[in-house]
């Protein structure tokens, strides 16, 4: 079984975007596992990952395409809870969106897929820029 972990933001069209590479990976639906991870940074109402609109949408999509999928939560900062997530699970791949951002954007407000590329030991597959 090849287990992904896929870090799943607020954004449903980054999330698709993920959970799409995640289905064109090469091998059978049947060969494919994947772990949806959502970091609340924010969570005054108490709400949990499924309550997420782009959660929720990843996961249907990869229902849809017959891939088994788990949902996990956390807080405090999604870099470490995605690394954390795949550590634990023994993740064979890590997938997260990129966006567009300046170099001053990059350097004042740091990047969640930047940490999660230097601080994983394992592949991790970067998907579309917008």
């Amino acid at each position: 079984m090849y287990h992904v972990v896929v870090g799943v933001d607020d954004e449903a069209e980054h999330a698709l975007r993920c959970v799409e590479e995640v289905v064109n990976l090469p091998g059978g639906v049947e060969e494919k596992s994947v772990t949806l991870i959502h970091t609340f940074v924010d969570n005054p109402s108490g709400a949990s990952a499924t309550q997420v609109q782009s959660v929720r949408e990843a996961a249907d999509y990869l229902e849809e395409h017959g891939i088994e999928c788990e949902i996990e939560e956390s807080s405090g900062d999604p870099a470490d809870a995605i690394v954390r997530t795949a550590d634990g699970g023994e993740a064979d791949l890590i997938v997260v969106g990129g966006r567009k951002r300046s170099p001053a954007g990059k350097a004042l407000f740091g990047s969640v897929t930047q940490s999660v590329v230097l601080g994983a030991q394992r592949p991790v597959m970067v998907t579309g820029v917008d």
